[in-house]
């Protein structure tokens, strides 16, 4: 097993690139990137990097020169023969050829586009603009190279020694969650940590350490790169980036109340069983599940990603119930801000009322609160979204409005056209 403190000592081996593979990325957005490829690939999209917590100064922390060598090693990156094999002829939920072959000779000339950086201040302005398809790719490498460029900039300042310790240490912690959770009759979980890891290294290990101690209880990952290496399922479906893209192309209020539906339609198109997942919360969980059209309640579950997760899956429950269908045979994902307490919590109220499942992120792959001074490596919350798209900006509500972004009057506007009243506003931890 590979010595991490050594290799975080001698980081900048040229082995150790932050970003090592176009696979390197979470499974959804490949399986986004097919769906826009097909539907939407001329559509002109502007990505930009938004630091929700303003007390990390993320360029006093981190060297310009050595985030654009990061940055540009991604725009070197191609799909290797071996990727692509394992794209083209893997079994992915149950279906072969996942990935269609004209999406995989595009995916296999792909080099991400340019990118635009400044400094504002104490932080970085980054930018990706160009069609929907390329540029929706660096999402994922931009967040895992700034979140690990902000990890390396305190780790500099350890020994070896004390990073043996410090990781000796983590390593302890992930352990004992991982214990905890293996005391859970049914449970099911997977890795959803590659936007806000640690690092590369350290989502490796923690996948390796979820595979011993859970056996199969867990049940895959999102990073395709570990998948592949660790011979497990890659996981995923999809994410707000489409209703949010959808609904800035739609003209008028009532194309705006469709688009995302729309957005499911095409992808009811494309996948079937599993995949078949809603994110409900994007504008509002209650309004989207009581105006959705009846084909949608056949789905075979929902993804609960913001506000309360208890009531996100009872108004699932009951949405459910008034469409007939039989609560107990759907699945519910839980994935917003989790850790052992809040997953055994929602495993007990939910557990034979739901097909429960979890996808745990950030505090599984990037818990290192505690163990420096000032809480230097606690994570914190970077996102890379979608603002705009052919000129117009994009909107997100979601459910915990401490997570809604967009222009003042375009989020009054949705809030009207998708019937959002009040929120419960609660505080965005990662």
């Amino acid at each position: 097993m590979t010595d991490l403190a050594t290799r975080v000592w001698n980081h900048r081996w040229k082995i150790d690139p932050i970003v090592r593979s176009l696979i390197d990325t979470d499974f959804y957005k490949l399986l986004m990137c097919q769906s826009v490829f097909r539907n939407k690939p001329d559509t002109q999209v502007t990505f930009s990097l938004i630091n929700r917590s303003k007390h990390v100064p993320l360029a006093k922390l981190i060297d310009e020169g050595e985030l654009r060598e990061q940055l540009d090693h991604v725009r070197s990156l191609s799909l290797t023969r071996g990727e692509s094999t394992w794209m083209r002829g893997n079994t992915f939920y149950g279906k072969r050829q996942m990935f269609r072959p004209d999406f995989m000779e595009w995916f296999e000339n792909l080099r991400l586009p340019a990118y635009h950086l400044e400094r504002v201040g104490d932080q970085y302005e980054l930018t990706f603009e160009g069609s929907w398809p390329e540029v929706m790719l660096w999402e994922i490498p931009a967040l895992a190279i700034l979140m690990e460029l902000r990890g390396r900039a305190i780790l500099d300042e350890m020994g070896k020694f004390e990073l043996q310790v410090l990781y000796a240490r983590a390593m302890t912690k992930i352990w004992e969650k991982i214990t905890a959770l293996k005391e859970i009759d049914g449970l099911r979980i997977a890795d959803f940590g590659t936007r806000r890891r640690h690092s590369h290294l350290w989502q490796d290990w923690c996948v390796q350490a979820m595979i011993e101690g859970l056996g199969d209880k867990f049940t895959g990952t999102s990073n395709c790169l570990i998948a592949k290496r660790r011979d497990l399922e890659a996981v995923g479906t999809n994410a707000h980036e489409l209703p949010m893209v959808y609904s800035a192309l739609a003209e008028g209020d009532a194309a705006l109340a469709r688009a995302p539906y729309d957005v499911l339609a095409d992808w009811h198109e494309e996948h079937s069983g599993n995949l078949r997942i809603i994110l409900p919360d994007t504008y509002g969980t209650a309004g989207f599940l009581e105006r959705a059209p009846d084909w949608l309640a056949g789905w075979t579950g929902i993804r609960i990603d913001s506000g309360d997760p208890a009531t996100g899956a009872e108004t699932a429950i009951n949405w459910w119930k008034s469409r007939g269908e039989d609560p107990r045979e759907k699945l519910v994902i839980f994935s917003d801000g989790l850790d052992v307490d809040k997953i055994r919590e929602l495993h007990s109220q939910f557990s034979g009322r739901v097909r429960v499942s979890f996808g745990w992120g950030t505090l599984l792959t990037n818990d290192f609160r505690g163990l420096v001074d000032g809480d230097a490596l606690a994570p914190f919350s970077l996102v890379c979204k979608a603002v705009a798209a052919d000129g117009q900006p994009t909107v997100k509500l979601s459910d915990n409005p401490e997570k809604a972004m967009g222009p003042e009057g375009e989020i009054t506007r949705y809030k009207r056209v998708f019937g959002v009243g009040e929120q419960d506003r609660q505080a965005v931890v990662v």
